[in-house]
């Protein structure tokens, strides 16, 4: 079982006796902000005498030293009062036709182990390679990175979009030196923090003030010479991970934050730290944030051109729990559209007829969306106008119902109508066989006869496979791409511009793979699509463990699960569960351990229920989320996870709701089991008291221990499961 921490207040008590009065400008908050992040409000302040400009909210520091250039000089957990940053840099870097140059930057310390404050007048600009100079700074209101058409009817509660903050933006421009061989352009430098959570946001906008075309071979969006966190004077293959977790918006080909950024997001060590403990020099103690490839695009004169976006989120701890929570909160804030979760079904039929029998049942039971699924037979790349009339009737009869339909198209792992629109040429990174170039003419048409389907089919759902995953194209006669260096960049941007159209035109996205800074709502849970061949039994307990390991980095509501009505690449009989009537046990436990959870499933067969036995069971288990939304779509505490032992299970937490804590816990056995259960209650804001009700029978009021826990005891029916909610 996972063992939290202390109450927050017996922590921080510990922190603070450990600080000296001296640094009392780093006492940690009394609040947690992962309980009650209102009071951590984002400010902006400049010190004239000192010419510092500093960005906070009481959980992040970051303070810019202006004079003689513009450089990082303070980077704080103000949580813990630790120091990210160990020495001075270049705020970016940019290579512009061919040339590399940092922008802003300080340097001069004795040594790069620590940066002391008195040194800080003695720092100078640097001169290799050439560095842009600091003009100016200003502060900005916060924008939406693109419009997101909200369907409160699938949020538990209203996300703000933007979320607030506050924004700077730095402007940098060419030195002397600089301008004495080549006109370049200018280069703002954007910061924004947020209210309530320890993150902060940077990109850097290039406006071509040069007089000319430029071309802008590579952006260095964020570096940092930052604290290791840990040392090691030999060799080192498993190195702790560190206390800064930088994600960005240019991910691909993972269904983890983890995999998805390991392309932008490089952890390097640094020779100039001659002082470090490794012998070698090898710790990874400068990150680096940028794209893999380009974006060598050319900058017309009066043009400009937008990098992209490193979100840094400062933790404070190493439990993987708070980690995760933390991480979480990133994307409700970032990526509030993941928080839209929709009770879906996947439909194997295109039929107009067998569809709006299936709307009459999803209506029946509540369910709130309908994807005609892989092996349906929908072509949304039918531009018959025909074809998509039949199916905007289709579409407007679910909208009758209150429900969303739309459908899968696969974009990955296949090839182009014609060969030559495929990526290819000299150097091409290919990797999965075959995918068609977005900057070719196919591509284009593709891409564009998607969102006149959208469009004129009324349709609002898109799940979109293999999703572009960052191949490369070495072809030179593609419209919308230069040559290789280009193409990875020309793609991406296709592909992102797309899906904002999406969200800003109320289109909902199924993508597997992590673009969910740039509007997709879910992606896979995680999971072997094989295993849904196996016995029922056992599908139902590895099921549980998908849910278990995949919601540590992801909110429930941000990665679907798969139950195969019809049978799903083999098992038989044994593996099915069509007739959904006989096998209703089974059913019913799908239902429970998902809608338990607060995740959603790819139900994927020809119908939602096949008796009124069936359609009472999955009316039920939809009424139940429903009615627990708030707090199913709340964060989740890992409890115990599914071995086939004993029981296993988690709590859902919701500090600012009515309903504190739901429970839910399961029962693998063939037998009844009675279990004294510990609940953590601290992140649901109970501190003393707090009512529990079990199945919802009559709540009992309880104390809570020194730890912010209570312990129930319950009983697990066989092969069944049971719920506590906990209220204030």
């Amino acid at each position: 079982m996972n063992t939290l921490v202390l109450a927050c207040a017996i922590l921080l008590t510990v922190i603070c006796v450990s600080l000296s009065a001296a640094d009392a400008s780093v006492l940690p908050p009394a609040t947690d902000w992962l309980v009650n992040p209102a009071t951590f409000k984002s400010d902006v302040r400049f010190d004239a005498a000192r010419h510092e400009l500093t960005i906070e909210n009481g959980l992040a520091r970051r303070v810019f030293r202006l004079a003689p250039n513009a450089a990082t000089v303070d980077y704080r957990n103000l949580v813990t009062g630790e120091q990210i940053l160990r020495a001075t840099g270049p705020e970016a870097k940019v290579t512009i036709d061919g040339t590399l140059y940092n922008v802003g930057g300080l340097e001069g310390q004795p040594v790069q182990n620590y940066l002391k404050a008195e040194w800080l007048d003695q720092l100078r600009e640097g001169s290799n390679p050439p560095a842009y100079r600091f003009a100016e700074w200003k502060e900005e209101p916060l924008a939406a990175r693109f419009p997101w058409k909200k369907r409160a009817e699938w949020l538990a509660r209203d996300y703000p979009w933007p979320a607030p903050g506050k924004q700077v933006v730095l402007r940098f421009v060419a030195s002397d030196a600089m301008k004495a061989k080549a006109e370049v352009p200018e280069i703002d430098v954007h910061y924004a923090i947020y209210d309530g959570i320890p993150l902060i946001e940077k990109w850097l906008t290039i406006r071509n003030t040069a007089g000319k075309t430029v071309r802008v071979n590579k952006t260095i969006v964020e570096t940092l010479k930052v604290v290791e966190s840990e040392s090691s004077v030999e060799p080192n293959t498993a190195w702790e991970p560190p206390s800064l977790y930088i994600e960005t918006d240019y991910t691909y080909c993972a269904m983890n934050g983890k995999g998805a950024n390991q392309f932008t997001v490089r952890w390097l060590t640094d020779k100039s730290y001659g002082t470090q403990v490794s012998y070698e020099l090898q710790t990874p103690c400068l990150v680096e944030v940028a794209p893999q490839f380009g974006p060598e695009t050319d900058l017309a004169a009066g043009a400009q051109l937008t990098s992209i976006r490193a979100f840094e989120l400062l933790r404070d701890g190493t439990d993987r729990e708070r980690r995760g929570l933390a991480q979480r909160k990133m994307y409700r804030v970032i990526a509030p559209w993941t928080q839209e979760n929709p009770v879906m079904v996947h439909l194997v039929s295109n039929n107009p007829e067998t569809i709006r029998k299936i709307i009459d049942q999803a209506a029946e039971v509540g369910v709130e969306m309908i994807i005609l699924s892989f092996g349906s037979g929908m072509n949304m790349e039918n531009a018959d106008a025909k074809y998509q009339a039949k199916y905007k009737e289709v579409a407007d009869y679910a909208a009758s119902k209150g429900i969303a339909i739309g459908a899968y198209s696969l974009l990955g792992s296949r090839g182009a109508a014609t060969p030559a629109d495929n990526c290819g040429g000299p150097g091409a990174r290919v990797r999965f066989g075959t995918m068609p170039c977005l900057g070719s003419t196919w591509g284009k048409w593709y891409l564009s006869q998607l969102q006149s389907f959208l469009t004129n089919t009324g349709f609002g759902i898109l799940e979109h496979d293999g999703s572009y995953p960052a191949d490369t194209c070495g072809h030179t006669d593609h419209p919308g791409h230069r040559d290789l260096g280009d193409s990875q960049w020309v793609q991406w941007t296709a592909i992102t511009n797309f899906y904002k159209w999406c969200r800003a035109n109320g289109v909902y996205l199924n993508v597997p793979d992590w673009y969910f800074l740039n509007g997709s709502s879910k992606t896979g849970m995680g999971y072997r699509e094989t295993n849904w061949s196996l016995p029922r039994n056992e599908q139902e307990i590895i099921e549980r463990q998908n849910v278990f390991d995949g919601t540590w980095d992801k909110t429930s509501s941000m990665g679907w699960m798969f139950v195969p009505l019809t049978q799903y690449h083999g098992g038989g009989a044994a593996a099915t569960i069509e007739p959904l009537s006989e096998h209703l046990d089974h059913y019913e436990a799908r239902l429970s351990n998902l809608f338990g959870a607060g995740v959603q499933a790819c139900y994927r067969g020809p119908r939602i229920y096949d008796t009124d036995a069936t359609k009472a069971v999955v009316k039920k288990w939809i009424a139940f989320y429903k009615q627990h939304r708030d707090v199913l779509d709340a964060d989740m505490i890992h409890l115990r996870r599914p071995d086939g032992r004993d029981w296993d299970g988690f709590v859902h937490v919701n500090p600012q709701g009515k309903e504190k804590a739901l429970a839910f816990f399961y029962n693998p056995l063939p037998e009844a089991i009675e279990r004294e259960i510990r609940l953590p209650l601290h992140y649901a804001g109970l501190t003393e008291k707090a009512k529990v009700s079990i199945e919802g029978v009559a709540p009992e009021t309880v104390t809570l221990d020194r730890a912010e826990a209570v312990t129930v005891k319950v009983k697990i029916p066989a092969r069944g499961r049971t719920w506590v909610v906990v209220t204030e």
